[in-house]
């Protein structure tokens, strides 16, 4: 057997104040994750421990994301982050600050013939 994509869930996060990359990744792996209710691991005879999750996050600075609490996000299964180049940074008016804007990608991977 081998493990084959059967989901990709996308989202978007921010931090609108303060210029956290690894709030906006955060936010953004939860958004792609929240809104649906995955099934398919039970419908095909699967736990849902058994899925593996594979995130890629885009963000302007990605050595700012610590990966290890974007990863803490997942309820099931295991997984990997990659973080890469990507999102945007929105300056305020004073140039004081910034709001980052995150992407992600989650790809549910099931062990199937």
């Amino acid at each position: 057997m081998a493990y084959r994509r059967v989901v990709l869930e996308i989202g978007m996060g921010t931090d609108i104040r303060g210029g956290d990359y690894t709030k906006a990744a955060v936010r953004a792996l939860k958004d792609a994750l929240w809104h649906n209710s995955l099934t398919v691991a039970d419908a095909l005879g699967k736990p849902v421990d058994s899925m593996r999750v594979d995130v890629t996050i885009g963000v302007p600075k990605p050595d700012k994301v610590d990966k290890a609490e974007v990863l803490a996000v997942l309820p099931h299964g295991t997984g990997t982050v990659t973080v890469v180049e990507g999102g945007l940074e929105i300056p305020n008016a004073a140039g004081t600050d910034v709001t980052v804007m995150a992407n992600a990608a989650a790809v549910v991977r099931l062990d199937l013939p």
